[in-house]
């Protein structure tokens, strides 16, 4: 996986990196550690009850450990780090170019594995994440273009032991869900990384979070991106004050999807709020 820093990332060779190489880069360093542990602080307080596990959870029903991965939604309304890191300038500049510059948010949440947790199975991201039912998509439908691109910011170290990400290098270059058949985990690499740093990744990128066998929490915060004309996973500004809506930054306000109108009461929208939408 290539590493970037905010200096040294360079758009262009990235989104090049993400749709016709390995899959996945690193930015190293572009979240403080007073950012780190704010977010961290925020996400284990939050998550000390295991009411809401991880998708695509693998055995852990089986083996009784579904308390030990854990979920946290709506970071945005749990505190204002979260707002920084969804709307951090490098990445919206790397994203401006790989979905297109109205480019929006479908979902910003954290993954907490405890030590034990047993992972996930491996799969790709929404909208891709139920290809294995390849008629409910329109035919065709392959990875020419990204529909989706992921960020995991690192709060814990991302090791082997502690069940870094694993992801099959070019895997995203043809858009199939991922079988036994493929060998996952023998052709998997990891997602290594320091609190602080940056996972970027296309969600067509084969991947899962791996068993975590070490003995500290392995926390992250995961965001989703889609284009503009996605439907979003989540409904976030329904999930969010007025007052910050009203109060959201303009990037956020695009993030929210509060700059595409669609879809609207055609009849009853005003001829003013229509215009140059033909």
């Amino acid at each position: 996986m290539k590493a970037f820093t905010a200096d040294t990332c360079d758009p262009d060779l990235v989104v090049k990196e993400l749709l016709n190489g390995k899959g996945a880069v690193v930015i190293k360093g572009l979240f403080s550690k007073d950012e780190i542990a704010d977010a961290r602080s925020i996400i284990m307080d939050y998550s000390q009850n295991a009411d809401k596990v991880t998708h695509f959870q693998g055995n852990a029903e089986e083996t009784g450990k579904l308390d030990l991965q854990r979920r946290v939604w709506n970071l945005l309304a749990k505190g204002d780090v979260f707002s920084k890191m969804a709307a951090e300038p490098t990445v919206m500049a790397i994203l401006r170019k790989f979905l297109g510059s109205e480019f929006i948010m479908g979902s910003i949440a954290a993954n907490r594995i405890l030590p034990g947790g047993p992972g996930q199975e491996p799969h790709i991201d929404y909208p891709y994440w139920d290809f294995h039912s390849e008629k409910t998509h329109p035919i065709g439908l392959n990875s020419s273009f990204p529909m989706n691109a992921q960020v995991s910011i690192i709060l814990d170290p991302f090791t082997e032991e502690s069940g870094a990400t694993a992801y099959v290098p070019g895997s995203q270059k043809e858009l199939r869900y991922p079988v036994e058949a493929d060998g996952f985990y023998d052709n998997c690499e990891r997602m290594l990384g320091e609190p602080g740093d940056l996972v970027l990744f296309f969600g067509a990128t084969w991947h899962c979070a791996m068993p975590n066998n070490s003995n500290h929490d392995r926390n992250a915060v995961l965001i989703q991106y889609l284009p503009k004309w996605v439907k979003p996973m989540e409904d976030m500004p329904a999930a969010l004050s007025s007052a910050f809506v009203d109060n959201a930054s303009k990037d956020l306000r695009q993030l929210l999807g509060l700059n595409y109108p669609y879809p609207e009461v055609l009849d009853a929208a005003k001829a003013g709020n229509t215009e140059g939408r033909k």
